[in-house]
Protein backbone atom coordinates (compact mmCIF):
# COMPACT_ATOMS: atom_id res chain seq x y z
CA UNK A 1 0.00 0.00 0.00
CA UNK A 2 1.42 3.31 -1.02
CA UNK A 3 2.27 5.95 1.76
CA UNK A 4 -1.00 8.17 2.22
CA UNK A 5 -0.12 12.21 2.70
CA UNK A 6 -1.86 13.70 6.18
CA UNK A 7 -3.42 16.78 5.07
CA UNK A 8 -5.42 19.86 7.04
CA UNK A 9 -7.69 21.66 5.77
CA UNK A 10 -6.57 25.61 6.01
CA UNK A 11 -9.22 27.66 5.26
CA UNK A 12 -12.29 28.05 2.66
CA UNK A 13 -12.32 30.79 0.08
CA UNK A 14 -14.61 32.59 -1.89
CA UNK A 15 -14.27 32.57 -5.78
CA UNK A 16 -16.11 35.79 -6.14
CA UNK A 17 -15.56 34.79 -10.35
CA UNK A 18 -17.37 31.97 -9.86
CA UNK A 19 -19.72 31.97 -6.84
CA UNK A 20 -17.99 28.76 -5.47
CA UNK A 21 -15.60 28.63 -2.49
CA UNK A 22 -12.31 26.92 -2.22
CA UNK A 23 -11.29 24.80 0.42
CA UNK A 24 -7.82 25.03 0.73
CA UNK A 25 -5.70 21.90 2.05
CA UNK A 26 -2.38 22.11 3.56
CA UNK A 27 0.20 19.40 4.19
CA UNK A 28 0.80 18.18 7.88
CA UNK A 29 4.59 18.13 7.58
CA UNK A 30 4.65 20.54 5.24
CA UNK A 31 2.13 23.81 5.71
CA UNK A 32 3.20 25.68 3.01
CA UNK A 33 2.30 23.31 0.36
CA UNK A 34 -1.11 23.49 -0.89
CA UNK A 35 -3.54 21.55 -2.75
CA UNK A 36 -7.31 23.52 -3.17
CA UNK A 37 -10.42 22.16 -4.28
CA UNK A 38 -13.12 23.91 -6.30
CA UNK A 39 -16.81 23.30 -4.60
CA UNK A 40 -20.01 24.50 -4.32
CA UNK A 41 -21.22 27.36 -2.03
CA UNK A 42 -23.42 25.69 0.71
CA UNK A 43 -20.56 22.71 0.93
CA UNK A 44 -17.82 25.33 1.48
CA UNK A 45 -20.03 27.19 4.14
CA UNK A 46 -20.33 23.54 6.06
CA UNK A 47 -16.71 22.90 6.11
CA UNK A 48 -16.26 26.66 7.17
CA UNK A 49 -19.16 25.79 10.26
CA UNK A 50 -17.04 22.59 10.96
CA UNK A 51 -13.39 24.65 10.64
CA UNK A 52 -14.99 27.21 13.00
CA UNK A 53 -16.81 25.15 15.07
CA UNK A 54 -20.02 26.70 14.69
CA UNK A 55 -23.77 24.38 15.35
CA UNK A 56 -26.97 24.82 13.44
CA UNK A 57 -30.03 25.03 15.34
CA UNK A 58 -31.15 22.08 13.52
CA UNK A 59 -28.24 18.96 11.85
CA UNK A 60 -27.52 19.63 8.37
CA UNK A 61 -27.07 16.46 6.52
CA UNK A 62 -23.12 15.72 7.51
CA UNK A 63 -24.31 16.02 11.13
CA UNK A 64 -27.07 13.64 10.68
CA UNK A 65 -24.79 11.32 8.61
CA UNK A 66 -22.27 11.83 12.05
CA UNK A 67 -25.06 11.29 14.43
CA UNK A 68 -26.22 8.23 12.21
CA UNK A 69 -22.77 6.66 12.38
CA UNK A 70 -22.42 7.30 16.07
CA UNK A 71 -26.02 5.82 16.91
CA UNK A 72 -25.18 2.62 14.79
CA UNK A 73 -21.49 2.00 15.78
CA UNK A 74 -20.29 3.42 13.22
CA UNK A 75 -16.79 5.12 13.00
CA UNK A 76 -15.68 7.53 10.31
CA UNK A 77 -11.47 6.44 10.53
CA UNK A 78 -9.99 8.58 7.58
CA UNK A 79 -11.26 10.31 4.26
CA UNK A 80 -8.73 9.35 1.60
CA UNK A 81 -8.56 11.93 -1.89
CA UNK A 82 -8.04 8.96 -4.14
CA UNK A 83 -7.77 10.43 -7.63
CA UNK A 84 -8.24 13.78 -10.08
CA UNK A 85 -9.50 13.34 -13.22
CA UNK A 86 -10.41 16.82 -15.58
CA UNK A 87 -9.95 18.76 -12.70
CA UNK A 88 -12.71 16.55 -10.67
CA UNK A 89 -11.12 15.54 -7.16
CA UNK A 90 -12.57 12.12 -6.17
CA UNK A 91 -12.82 11.08 -2.64
CA UNK A 92 -13.45 7.82 -0.27
CA UNK A 93 -14.35 7.94 3.28
CA UNK A 94 -13.40 4.97 5.33
CA UNK A 95 -15.59 3.46 7.94
CA UNK A 96 -15.62 0.69 10.81
CA UNK A 97 -17.97 -1.02 12.54
CA UNK A 98 -17.45 -4.14 14.74
CA UNK A 99 -14.39 -4.43 13.06
CA UNK A 100 -15.36 -4.64 10.03
CA UNK A 101 -13.78 -1.95 7.69
CA UNK A 102 -15.78 -0.18 4.77
CA UNK A 103 -14.61 2.04 2.39
CA UNK A 104 -17.30 4.82 0.39
CA UNK A 105 -17.16 6.60 -2.54
CA UNK A 106 -17.85 10.35 -1.93
CA UNK A 107 -17.44 14.07 -3.02
CA UNK A 108 -14.45 15.55 -1.31
CA UNK A 109 -16.36 18.24 -0.16
CA UNK A 110 -18.94 15.89 1.76
CA UNK A 111 -16.07 13.99 2.94
CA UNK A 112 -14.15 16.36 4.42
CA UNK A 113 -16.99 18.22 5.98
CA UNK A 114 -17.62 14.70 7.79
CA UNK A 115 -13.84 14.28 8.66
CA UNK A 116 -13.73 17.65 10.46
CA UNK A 117 -17.63 16.39 12.29
CA UNK A 118 -15.79 13.24 13.05
CA UNK A 119 -12.46 14.37 13.62
CA UNK A 120 -11.24 12.10 11.37
CA UNK A 121 -7.70 12.72 9.21
CA UNK A 122 -7.91 13.68 5.43
CA UNK A 123 -5.45 12.17 2.93
CA UNK A 124 -4.16 12.22 -0.40
CA UNK A 125 -2.52 9.71 -2.11
CA UNK A 126 0.57 10.75 -3.58
CA UNK A 127 -0.16 10.75 -7.10
CA UNK A 128 -3.10 12.95 -6.17
CA UNK A 129 -0.45 15.19 -4.33
CA UNK A 130 1.69 15.25 -7.32
CA UNK A 131 -1.17 15.82 -9.94
CA UNK A 132 -2.23 19.22 -8.10
CA UNK A 133 -1.67 22.37 -9.89
CA UNK A 134 1.64 23.55 -10.73
CA UNK A 135 1.21 27.38 -10.00
CA UNK A 136 2.39 29.47 -7.29
CA UNK A 137 -0.66 28.62 -4.91
CA UNK A 138 0.93 31.22 -1.88
CA UNK A 139 0.91 34.40 -4.50
CA UNK A 140 -2.76 33.43 -5.75
CA UNK A 141 -3.88 32.38 -2.39
CA UNK A 142 -2.72 36.20 -1.44
CA UNK A 143 -3.96 37.66 -4.38
CA UNK A 144 -7.54 36.25 -3.87
CA UNK A 145 -7.43 36.87 0.07
CA UNK A 146 -6.45 40.69 -0.68
CA UNK A 147 -9.44 41.50 -3.07
CA UNK A 148 -11.77 43.76 -1.45
CA UNK A 149 -14.90 43.04 -1.00
CA UNK A 150 -17.75 43.82 -3.13
CA UNK A 151 -20.53 46.07 -1.30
Amino acid sequence: MESLIELKVDRVLDDSATDTRIVVLSRSDEPTEYLMIWIGASEGEAIRRALDGLLTPRPMSHDLIKNMGEHLGIKTTRVVLTDVKHNTYFATVHLEAKGVTRTIDARPSDAIALALRCQAPVYATPDVWKRRSGQNLEAWLNKIESKPLET
